[in-house]
């Protein structure tokens, strides 16, 4: 057994879990956690449009680390390993970044593809279902980019047949169409042909029509659960493994879309850090239902697990 840290920086927000991984005899591997946080620091924010980092998201980023790293040493780390995403990928500064994530962290964030972001999220997305209901595809809506990857798990290692990353966010959505707030018809219906469009590109990649289960992991999907289930706060262990119908999923997203900035802000269970691009995010999830249900996907199982974890199995 060891104790490991997985950090995850990605467009909207830079996460940490400081887990302990158990390896048994035929290579399964268990996590215990010991601490799992997120801050949202919009890392992000203007890149599509301005093609680098700014100096305020910078430092937002800054100071998280050097509090996870303070977190780290006080639990007993004894690996760590930081990716970094969509950004960080798409930034002309992004020296910047890791001279930046060098200093505070000790080691190299590594600036991975949107395959191998795909693939890790998938091994922290499966682990806790039952093999029976594979083939399964791994959706993760993030800030910038929403990754598409399909597989089988047979309860001690994930089989990967086709993965895709696509420059489709929550962030990204909504800096490009929804501009106005509440947004306006003709903007919702902008922001639903982008979307659509850019998934295609994943669809045509990673073949859906195998997979029996559907499995959203990220902060749009768990927080869309959440709204639908009713939760007066956010409840990580209610959200975990709860399903949501396609037409739930569209009720979620129309009555987001309807809603001004304090109205979503007032919602129990939306962490101010989404207010502002949970309806970009959900006219993605949206869209990736509308496309699942040509192929007799009608629900959609929402899983606390991914990238992290997959970073984090990987290490031990």
């Amino acid at each position: 057994m060891g104790r490991v840290a997985a950090v995850d920086c990605g467009t909207n927000s830079i996460r940490l879990l400081v887990a302990d991984v158990t390896v048994g005899e035929d290579g399964s591997r268990w996590l215990r956690d010991v601490h799992r946080e997120m801050r949202v620091v919009r890392l992000g924010a203007g890149v599509d449009a301005t093609g680098v980092l700014s100096a305020e998201a910078l430092e937002r980023t800054r100071q998280a680390l050097a509090d996870y790293t303070n977190i780290m040493r006080r639990k007993g780390t004894e690996r760590v390993r930081m990716v970094a995403t969509s950004a960080t990928r798409d930034a002309r500064n992004r020296d910047e970044f890791f001279d930046m994530t060098r200093a505070v962290l000790g080691v190299e964030a590594e600036v991975i593809s949107g395959e191998e972001e795909a693939r890790l999220s998938f091994t922290g997305a499966v682990a806790d279902l039952g093999p029976e209901e594979g083939p399964f595809l791994v959706s993760d809506v993030g800030g910038g980019s929403t990754e598409l990857v399909l597989g089988s798990w047979d309860g001690v290692r994930a089989d990967v047949e086709a993965a895709r990353s696509v420059d489709i966010g929550c962030v990204r959505l909504t800096e490009r169409c929804l501009h106005d707030d509440p947004p306006s018809p003709a903007q919702v219906a902008e922001a639903v042909a982008v979307a659509t469009d850019v998934l295609a590109e994943a669809f045509a990649a990673v073949p859906a029509a195998k997979a029996s289960t559907w499995i959203g992991v990220a902060g749009t999907v768990t927080t869309m659960v959440a709204l639908a289930e009713g939760l007066p706060e956010y409840d990580s262990e209610r959200i975990h493994l709860a399903r949501l119908s396609v037409d739930r999923i569209r009720e979620v997203t129309e009555r987001l879309l309807g809603m001004g900035h304090a109205e979503r802000a007032a919602l129990g269970p939306m962490h101010p850090g989404r207010v502002d691009v949970i309806s970009g995010g959900a006219i993605v999830v949206r869209a990736l239902a509308d496309h699942l249900t040509t192929h007799g996907i009608t629900e959609l199982v929402a899983s606390e697990h991914d990238i992290l974890d997959g970073i984090a199995f990987a290490l031990g």
